[in-house]
């Protein structure tokens, strides 16, 4: 990721599809298999992410979407592959692997005799290719529709946060970070700054405090304080510790890339106790939601919210206050699933 992201082509690459390289894409890993074992790639027939490999046994099409095409080997504004971008990424030699760009809201195919017996669905029935996980989730979730700067971000493991705005309204960054994908309307695209890490910092927070009670036989110690959470928030002032939240061993990607980056307390005295901790991680997400934001463009007006840890008032409440907009929550448990059912219909 380092060497094409320094390569000649490597902010063209950046203008075309609005996002910058890191380790998850399937476009890098393509790339660095083939340098390191090209024979793997020499044996494929197609490159399909999870997602078109569903597609292809519902349906028998090797298929790919606009949103996925476009942030990985394409160009946002049109929606299709593009020569730049795939020499940047050394991949022109490979370009057979890609599959054909399929728009579900406007074609579908039908699922096959096969793929009918063993769903139990009804041979025929037309499939949708949905559009990746994070714009459906977001769709889901409300990031289009209201007045004002409407943001959507998902609170789980990753803290995935969105903004819906036309094609030419994008805001590149000149550190050349986060994704823009699609959305499955015309002219209009999700901007996107992802942390690497989100409630696996406050899993990690609240894991030392189990691991202590598990020695002395409370063996459901970590599902008793997530319960606690709002009031452990409750019982410390803001603002006391800095804490940074990179806890994944695989560094950050949102706003900034950075591999080696991790966590740590900043500010700790003898007077802090294990409250003051939780708040500072959970401080330390709302600010880093901020930078993710800041990155964009304008803080938005409004933030909506999804994923499992907005259920939490105390965690809302700093998540308001870090980007100092309003929030409503997504009643809908699975906001991703509604977006494809959207999407579809």
């Amino acid at each position: 990721v380092e060497r094409l992201a320094a390569g000649p082509l490597g902010r063209a690459r950046f203008e075309a599809t609005g996002t910058g390289l890191n380790t998850c894409q399937q476009g890098s890993q393509m790339a660095h298999m083939d340098r390191h074992a090209p024979e793997l790639l020499d044996q494929a027939e197609v490159a399909l992410h999870c997602k078109d490999w569903l597609y292809l046994n519902l349906t028998g099409m090797r298929a790919t979407d606009p949103s996925e095409s476009s942030f990985t080997f394409g160009n946002f504004r049109t929606r299709r592959y593009d020569d730049t971008v795939i020499e940047a990424l050394g991949l022109s030699g490979r370009r057979k692997l890609l599959p054909e760009i399929v728009d579900g809201t406007m074609v579908t195919h039908p699922l096959t005799a096969a793929a009918a017996a063993e769903t139990g669905l009804k041979a025929g029935t037309p499939i949708s290719l949905g559009y990746v996980d994070m714009v459906m989730t977001a769709l889901g979730a409300g990031v289009c529709g209201g007045e004002g700067d409407v943001a959507c971000s998902i609170v789980g493991s990753t803290g995935v946060h969105m903004r819906a705005m036309p094609t030419g309204s994008v805001h590149l960054n000149k550190e050349g970070s986060g994704y823009v994908i699609t959305l499955p309307v015309p002219d209009l695209v999700t901007q996107v700054q992802t942390n690497m890490a989100t409630t696996l910092n406050i899993d990690w927070v609240l894991g030392l405090a189990a691991d202590v009670l598990k020695e002395f036989g409370h063996e459901d110690g970590h599902r008793d304080m997530v319960a606690r959470i709002d009031r452990w928030l409750g019982d410390s002032p803001p603002g006391q510790i800095v804490y940074h939240p990179y806890i994944s061993e695989a560094g950050e990607r949102g706003p900034f890339v950075n591999a080696n980056a991790r966590a740590g307390f900043v500010g700790l005295s003898v007077n802090h106790r294990y409250p003051s901790l939780v708040r500072a991680v959970i401080e330390g997400l709302g600010l880093a939601m901020r930078d993710c934001y800041a990155a964009m463009g304008d803080l938005p007006s409004e933030l909506r919210l999804s994923g499992g840890a907005a259920r939490s008032q105390g965690l809302r409440g700093i998540l308001s206050a870090a980007v100092h907009a309003p929030v409503r929550v997504s009643s809908r448990e699975e906001a991703g699933a509604a977006g494809c059912a959207m999407m579809a219909a």
